[in-house]
């Protein structure tokens, strides 16, 4: 499939013209955020600093995902800046959670370096799994199947969100933009590729392997069905946001297919995309039963979904040229949720259905993965309600999630706030109403946090600890409120 024409491309000159003052712009704020934690450094060592009540770290991380949010082509700087502020500011004044300078740096990094090895693992691998999913003939025979007027453009949403369910949701939002770009010639209303995202987004919810925010939950120790349920809002919120979405489209454009040419599936790509998703759940399964007590100290996850890769070698070989991009889009995903393990999640609200829902709106405008990260440091939320918040929150502009930002760079027309608010209305009312509903019907049901059950198995293993508690008191401010149900 052919990658759409951009028409900011027409005008080289104009697009040029304005990177002097957006690069100096950038190199200002990484100043910024890099001089900070200098700025800071007569303050007493060990004694974390607080503004208005707010900690340093939380300061610099909205810093960093309003550079991100700002300044899109940079985004990878604005992240490495960041976490580099961060850092630097725990290293000598707030300390780490084993202690400040480069042994608790080390010690921080010796606990969180399973997550990242198996996050990375997962996004390099998803990214060729995506493209053999592609290349196997399926989405270009979608278009021969599609109904035509409203029907058709529902239909069409409807394929993207089942495909999101096992693929990324990034690869489902590109290959629904194409197949629209094809059947519409071009003729894309803004509001339906707000739709297209948002079908993207939802089907991911309820799936570890459809989301970036859910694979994080999975390698993190959720169970797959823990956020099945995240699938009943979705549901609903396509149905509200998919039927006027389709009506937008087929008043602007009819379907238009193209039947001259045989499309030929290739069943080995298929097989391929089917054996490695099969790989990766059979081995968190595996591991988490039999294997449970080092499932945290080998990415196993990771190594998984790179031996079904390499072992797929024989039958079909995998478009190595995606991976430089898909590096450089992994760094900055890893950046974010690093300094996400960073932040004192002791100082953040309890977790509830109030909060999830926040979230979601929150993730319209700042990055859905760091704030997943956030989520489950602290832990004690019903995953499935966090799953759709988080997951489809980020439809509601189109820089609030990582699939919005893909399509968007196939439709510069798409890249309006204004334009997006306005067209794309009902993504909000289909995130209220599904969050409504999954409330009303099964209601919060939170998971304790992983690390409370993990300081309880310490603490029965060695009860001399319990007569001697540490003074960092405010851990138990995580402690699961299982009865807390919605009214």
């Amino acid at each position: 499939m052919n990658p759409l024409p951009n028409p900011s491309s027409a005008n080289p000159d104009a697009k040029h013209s304005s990177l002097p003052w957006r690069r100096s712009i950038v190199a200002l704020f990484m100043l910024v955020a890099l001089a900070m934690p200098l700025l800071l450094y007569a303050a007493p060592v060990g004694n974390p600093i607080s503004i208005l009540g707010i900690r340093i770290e939380f300061i610099l991380f909205a810093l960093t995902l309003l550079g991100v949010a700002f300044f899109h082509n940079h985004t990878l700087l604005v992240a490495l800046a960041g976490l580099s502020a961060i850092t630097a500011y725990k290293w000598h004044i707030a300390g780490f959670e084993q202690g400040l300078g480069l042994d608790g740096l080390l010690h921080h990094l010796g606990h969180e370096w399973v997550i990242l090895t198996n996050l990375l693992g997962l996004l390099l691998g998803f990214a060729l799994l995506a493209r053999h999913f592609e290349d196997s003939g399926v989405p270009d025979a979608l278009p021969r199947f599609l109904p035509q007027g409203a029907f058709g453009a529902f239909t069409l949403l409807c394929l993207i969100f089942v495909m999101s369910a096992f693929l990324d949701n990034i690869a489902a939002a590109l290959i629904g933009g194409t197949i629209a770009a094809s059947v519409y010639k071009y003729k894309v209303h803004i509001g339906y590729l707000a739709a297209i995202v948002a079908a993207s987004n939802a089907g991911g919810a309820g799936s570890v392997v459809g989301d970036t925010t859910t694979t994080m939950m999975w390698i993190s120790g959720v169970a797959p069905y823990q956020v099945l349920h995240a699938f009943i809002a979705a549901g609903a919120a396509l149905l509200l946001f998919g039927i006027p979405a389709s009506i937008q489209q087929s008043r602007t454009a009819p379907i238009v297919r193209d039947t001259s040419t045989e499309v030929r599936i290739d069943w080995d790509r298929l097989w391929i995309v089917g054996g490695i998703l099969a790989a990766a759940v059979a081995t968190n399964v595996i591991v988490n039963w039999a294997f449970k007590d080092i499932a945290e100290s080998f990415p196993f996850l990771g190594v998984a979904v790179w031996v079904a890769i390499l072992a797929a070698m024989r039958v079909r070989q995998p478009e190595w040229g995606l991976l430089p991009e898909a590096l450089k889009g992994s760094l900055f995903l890893l950046s974010l949720v690093f300094c996400a393990s960073l932040m004192p999640v002791e100082e953040l609200p309890e977790a509830s259905w109030f909060s999830a829902m926040i979230l979601g709106f929150v993730s319209a405008v700042f990055d859905n993965i760091p704030l997943t990260a956030l989520a489950i440091q602290q832990g004690g939320f019903d995953w499935g309600v966090l799953a759709f918040a988080v997951g489809f929150g980020g439809s509601m502009v189109w820089f609030g999630s990582s699939a919005g930002v893909a399509l968007s760079n196939m439709y510069p027309q798409a890249k309006s706030v204004g334009a997006w608010l306005r067209n794309g209305w009902h993504i909000p009312i289909g995130y209220v109403a599904g969050f409504a509903l999954l409330m009303l019907t099964l209601g919060w049901h939170p998971e304790p946090p992983h690390h409370a059950s993990d300081e309880a198995s310490a603490s029965a293993d060695h009860p001399a600890s319990l007569t001697a508690p540490e003074p960092q008191a405010q851990l138990a401010f995580h402690a699961p409120n299982g009865q807390e149900s919605f009214q």
